[in-house]
């Protein structure tokens, strides 16, 4: 007789779950609270549909926090692995200039989200829209619109807390932290970053990119670019910090990151370029030598003091690591992920909750971390599979 399996959420984790399950062995029924799935998919594809990353798996799978945690699931189903799924079901998928990989051109966000569901479909699985996890009964099956339903294994795919028009509103946190599952509280990831501008220089420059450069903290870099805003700094070089920059906040309400202008150039490059010039004026040099934008020479004029910027030695040392404060994050709600959730303490290796046998936590409700460019989306999908795996060896 098939076991029956409740797999409640319908994000990414999910759906790869429901996909690599074995239908003979198992009866497999999604419960979505809202009246369709995938919302989240669906709004994060509104900027270029980025599925994945194409780097090796042997630096992609260093690119989460906590280090190892996912090693096994994303070395089980690769980057590679996924792009193959994805064109078995018919969405080929091509590799950007980002080395980030997206749908072949013309192939629109509802379309991956259709193919997936059509796939399911086929397959015999049977999603429930408007059916809303409340808690458990007193022999741990889970209540769905305030009815027990009976089944051999629940699998919860609840999503973080970012988001919240998606549904992705992290509310059922407190229903796990009361069953005595050990939860950790969330905070922003992979979001804009507070800086408290000085005003002639955010006036001029809001909402202008700075592009090319890096950003460190904590002995961790990113390349990329970041873009000016009132609120602060946002854009790929810094969310990629999510980690060292709130263990910071967390330990003194402030971080300090420091940007290279050039990373292109080193400090020795630096020093004779500026030496060797024919233009006149630090301004000028900074301009037509170097290439650097206006609003990174106005970063340098703004926040170093007049003899710092006339002294090529001082000014060197700056543009290849200037520093700015950070005072705080955006909201939850406004930024990509989330971190927190249930602890990892509180599950097993095959994600199997360790004070309630049979019931599982996929995707990213789990308190790991990730930067943007395909890594959220891949390790969702990799808990999935994996988990799909585990229960059909051993049922």
């Amino acid at each position: 007789m098939k076991k029956q399996i409740a797999i409640i959420g319908s994000g990414p984790s999910a759906f790869l779950l429901a996909a690599f399950l074995d239908a003979k062995k198992f009866n497999i029924t999604i419960y979505e609270k809202n009246k369709t799935s995938g919302r989240k998919f669906l709004v994060a594809g509104k900027g270029g549909f980025n599925l994945t990353h194409s780097e090796p798996i042997e630096q992609f799978i260093k690119r989460y926090t906590p280090n190892e945690f996912l090693d096994q699931a994303l070395l089980d189903f690769t980057n590679i692995d996924f792009r193959n799924w994805l064109d078995h079901i018919g969405i080929p998928t091509h590799i950007g200039s980002s080395k980030r990989v997206y749908p072949k051109d013309g192939i629109k966000p509802i379309e991956v989200l259709n193919a997936i569901l059509k796939s399911l479909k086929e397959k015999g699985v049977t999603i429930k829209y408007e059916h809303i996890f409340s808690n458990w009964d007193d022999n741990s099956n889970p209540i769905i619109n305030n009815e027990t339903i009976q089944t051999d294994y629940t699998v919860f795919s609840l999503g973080g807390a970012s988001w919240n028009v998606t549904g992705s509103d992290g509310n059922w946190l407190d229903t796990f932290s009361k069953k005595g599952i050990k939860t950790k509280t969330f905070q922003a990831s992979n979001c804009g970053y507070q800086i408290d501008w000085k005003h002639n220089f955010i006036e001029k420059h809001e909402g202008i990119p700075l592009k090319n450069i890096s950003i460190s903290c904590d002995n961790i870099t990113q390349k990329g670019e970041a873009v000016i805003t009132k609120f602060g700094l946002e854009g790929n070089s810094i969310y990629g910090l999510s980690p060292p920059i709130r263990e910071q906040l967390n330990a003194t309400s402030k971080a300090t990151v420091f940007v290279d202008f050039k990373p292109s150039l080193t400090l020795e490059n630096i020093k004779y370029k500026i030496k060797s010039s024919k233009y006149r004026t630090t301004t000028e040099i900074l301009k037509k030598e170097l290439k650097l934008s206006t609003p990174q020479i106005d970063l340098l004029k703004t926040y170093l003091s007049k003899e710092s910027y006339l002294s090529r030695e001082l000014l060197t040392n700056k543009i290849k690591k200037f520093p700015l404060e950070i005072i705080n994050t955006a909201s939850i709600d406004e930024s990509i992920s989330t971190v927190g959730g249930v602890d990892l303490d509180a599950i097993s290796e095959n994600f199997e909750l360790k004070n309630m046998s049979n019931q599982f936590c996929i995707g990213e409700m789990l308190d790991w971390d990730a930067p943007t460019g395909g890594y959220l989306l891949q390790a969702s999908a990799s808990t999935g599979v994996y988990l799909a795996k585990h229960l059909n060896k051993n049922n």
